[in-house]
């Protein structure tokens, strides 16, 4: 197997340098080249080092600058060496795996491929990230050694955030190579990798154009607005927020038309080679530069505050007609407002697609004719379902891929609908009805199976070493316990799991009540325990709405006693007798971030956004996370460091609700540590985190004891924090709220604040500290405002 240590990308610019930027989140060191700058009035061969390698330089600048941010934190950049094509080309002969990002033009490819190849190690690949170019093509005319080790890996924008890589190999890309890649992709770079065939726009751009376009030949042909279509194309299908006129506003309306205009020139067989042209008002918005977010302007255009909104910025929609902004109109569409109370999305597209009016004419065209491209597209795009509906979910972020969604509407349904319309049934849906077949996928006691083509019958979904599927072990019978906010599930060898599934996996008494009978089992059967979930986010904290209830009620003594009942939960947890492991990742905020902090280790994924985020809602962490931060940061400081410097990171963390960006950000924020682990795949973070817990099982573990010698500094350490606070305040940084939450947190971290020298306390005296400011708060009007503004808007109020 061929073992991918360094990477060189070639090609600095958008694409190049986030893939570049990504490869080092992995920790991969990289190499990334671009073409000399162009100097006017002088010679670059009289240039310095540095002016020569700067277009390399400028794309590593611009992934730092970058929002969303391509690097995990900024000091990874220091694994990007930039260099030039000129000077050093020489450097890719200590790089496992080269990829090609340069301009889309087939003679500039196959120029620099040439210069490439000599330097090319015999163990390295070689790869191309082209959209639109044959990938056997690039490659034609370059040795059959060079061909054995090509292949396109394509990155979807931004290469950070979007799960999918499709990888391309040619008839001679070796097998071995592919493996090789595919490997890398999954398991260092976190990707969901697709296998796809040599052809124009591969899978999820060739899959995506045409529902794109279908829409806009929808949207004329039916007189929808853009706000309808978006309502329409929207969550409420399971796609993102984005939807059709917003995404095409982040892609680019000249790169959709570059896109469009080349598949049209390279699909003379389509079936559907007609609908991949644009409508007229596409070429005269590009004419006057509404191109989208690049030119601050396409379908929609945000306008600058006024007089009557100062603080707002009002979003405009484009006229079409007349190409000039008017206010944004509410789409009065019934269908989707009944449509969206329903949760499941498998029933709420059926109710869709069934229903009497123009959103049901609409969504009955749009399913039925995408369900008829994608399975006209096999064997053509890919030789199986499973890579094309995953190359729509992992590309465009779609719940559910188009085979998905037509067993959620009925098979014998969309072709009722394709003869309403006249269209033939594909091939492969002539095979899965004629051998009884009426769903693409099938659950066959907890195995999932799929139709396959070639076999003409249902095959069982290729299984992933290292990947647990929850609801799998699920099926087999291996969930322990459950109530209605969490599970106990047998992972296997001695580990159990510890699942939320409360809505929004909120943490509230149910949660609680299953982490104390998770310990009694792990006490009496297992041997570790692993917290984590395969939902959405691992968790929005709290249970806020029971919190705001109990509060309205001035029920005091329940409050009291659903914090201590958390607090006990998290205690036992860090000082259980075997380990216990979170796996955190996605949103785990507040009282998420608290249980992390509290277990003996924590494998969160890649993409994991912690912070202890309670003074958004008038409050502060008492689940622990107050007392676990300040024991930290005093167990850090170094012995000719000042103390209180710490103290004053921890105050402004917590005060200012600091979220991180990443795990790694996570890390330097103190929400974890250096022992910590970081799983670029978040599908196999379930893995990684079980392992983790056999491994410390294994080495023998031990839980200590609770802490009685945390250091506090007592009026002193108040004093600093208050005086920060009335400094704050008289700038008006923070709101006189603030400041009241401050000033409880403040006490908290000093240790109550009495204290006239410095002194050590325990765990449990900062635990009733935290829980005494907590109640003080939830008696603050104030609170309750916020409290009810979060559950309302899901924004923080600063009042």
């Amino acid at each position: 197997m061929r073992e991918i240590r360094k990477v060189a990308v070639l090609g600095a610019g958008t694409m190049g340098a986030a893939i570049a930027a990504h490869v080092a989140n992995a920790g991969v060191p990289c190499v990334l080249l671009d073409r000399l700058p162009a100097l006017p009035g002088q010679e670059s061969s009289t240039s310095d080092s540095k002016t020569r390698s700067s277009l390399a330089q400028l794309g590593i600048d611009a992934a730092l600058k970058a929002r969303p941010a391509a690097f995990f934190v900024p000091e990874t950049a220091r694994l990007i060496s930039a260099g030039n094509f000129e000077d050093h080309l020489s450097w890719i002969k200590d790089c496992d795996w080269v990829i090609e990002c340069v301009t889309e033009d087939l003679g500039i490819k196959r120029a620099l491929l040439q210069s490439v190849q000599p330097y090319l190690s015999p163990q390295a690949v070689a790869s191309s990230n082209t959209s639109g170019i044959s990938i056997a093509s690039i490659a034609d005319g370059l040795s059959d050694d060079f061909q054995h080790r090509w292949l396109g890996t394509h990155f979807f924008n931004p290469p950070r955030y979007m799960k999918l890589l499709e990888i391309i190999p040619t008839e001679k890309s070796l097998p071995e190579v592919v493996e090789a890649v595919s490997k890398f992709g999954d398991e260092v770079l976190g990707k969901g990798v697709v296998l796809a065939k040599d052809r124009p726009n591969f899978i999820a751009n060739r899959i995506g154009a045409f529902v794109t376009l279908l829409v806009l030949d929808l949207m004329q042909e039916k007189g929808f607005s853009i706000e309808e279509v978006d309502a329409l194309t929207g969550p409420v299908m399971g796609a993102p927020k984005s939807a059709t006129f917003r995404l095409l506003d982040l892609v680019g309306l000249d790169v959709f038309a570059h896109v469009v205009n080349n598949l049209r020139d390279a699909l003379a067989g389509d079936d559907r080679k007609e609908i991949f042209r644009l409508p007229e008002f596409f070429a005269r918005m590009i004419d006057r530069k509404l191109l989208g977010e690049k030119t601050r302007q396409g379908f929609y255009r945000k306008a600058a505050p006024n007089d009557e909104s100062p603080g707002e910025s009002e979003i405009l929609t484009l006229d079409l007609s007349t190409l000039e902004y008017r206010a944004r109109q509410k789409p009065r569409l019934p269908d989707l407002d009944m449509a969206k109370g329903v949760e499941d999305l498998r029933s709420r597209v059926r109710l869709l697609v069934d229903a009497p009016s123009r959103a049901g004419a609409f969504y009955q065209r749009l399913f039925s004719e995408t369900f008829h491209y994608a399975a006209m597209r096999v064997p053509e795009i890919s030789d199986d379902i499973i890579s094309i509906d995953n190359a729509m979910k992992w590309g465009f972020n779609w719940e559910l891929g188009p085979f998905e969604l037509c067993d959620a509407i009925g098979v014998e349904k969309v072709v009722s609908l394709w003869n309403e319309r006249k269209l033939s049934t594909p091939p492969l849906v002539e095979k899965l009805l004629s051998s009884d077949g009426r769903s693409f996928y099938r659950d066959a006691e907890g195995e999932v199976r799929y139709f396959d083509l070639n076999a003409g019958a249902y095959r069982a979904a290729p299984e992933k070493p290292g990947i647990l599927l929850l609801d799998s072990l699920k099926a087999h019978g291996r969930e322990v316990k459950r109530n209605a906010g969490a599970s106990l599930i047998d992972l296997g060898d001695g580990v159990l799991c510890l699942e939320f599934h409360s809505k929004m996996n909120t943490i509230g008494p149910d949660v609680v009540q299953m982490i104390h009978a998770g310990l009694k089992a792990l006490n009496d059967q297992f041997d570790a325990l692993v917290a984590g979930n395969q939902g959405a986010n691992f968790s929005a904290g709290a249970n806020l709405l029971l919190l705001a209830l109990a509060i309205q009620e001035g029920d005091w003594d329940e409050i009291a006693e659903a914090v201590r009942a958390f607090q006990d939960a998290n205690m036992a947890l860090k000082y259980a007798p075997k380990p216990v492991v979170a796996a955190p990742f996605g949103l785990s905020l507040g009282g998420a971030t608290e249980l992390s902090l509290h277990c003996a280790r924590v494998a969160a994924a890649a993409e994991t956004y912690m912070g202890l985020v309670e003074t958004g809602v008038g409050l502060i962490p008492a689940g622990g996370g107050t007392k676990e931060m300040l024991l930290r940061a005093m167990d850090a400081v170094p012995s000719d460091a000042d103390p209180f410097a710490c103290i004053k990171e921890v105050f402004a963390n917590i005060g200012g609700a600091k979220v991180s960006t990443s795990a790694g950000d996570a890390r330097k924020l103190g929400y974890l540590s250096s022992r910590d682990m970081i799983s670029m795949s978040r599908d196999r973070q379930l893995g990684v985190a079980k392992q983790l817990a056999l491994d410390m099982t294994r080495l023998g573990y031990w839980p200590g004891v609770p802490r009685d010698d945390i250091m506090v500094f007592g009026r002193e350490g108040f004093s600093k924090m208050r005086l920060a606070i009335h400094l704050m305040r008289r700038a008006e940084y923070i709101s006189e709220h603030d400041a009241v939450i401050g000033t409880q947190l403040a006490r908290v971290l000093s240790g109550g604040g009495e204290f006239t020298a410095p002194q050590q306390v325990s765990e449990r005296y900062l635990l009733d500290l935290e829980r005494e400011a907590f109640l003080s708060l939830c008696g603050e009007k104030k609170t309750l405002e916020r409290i009810q503004h979060t559950l309302k808007t899901g924004k923080p109020l600063r009042n």
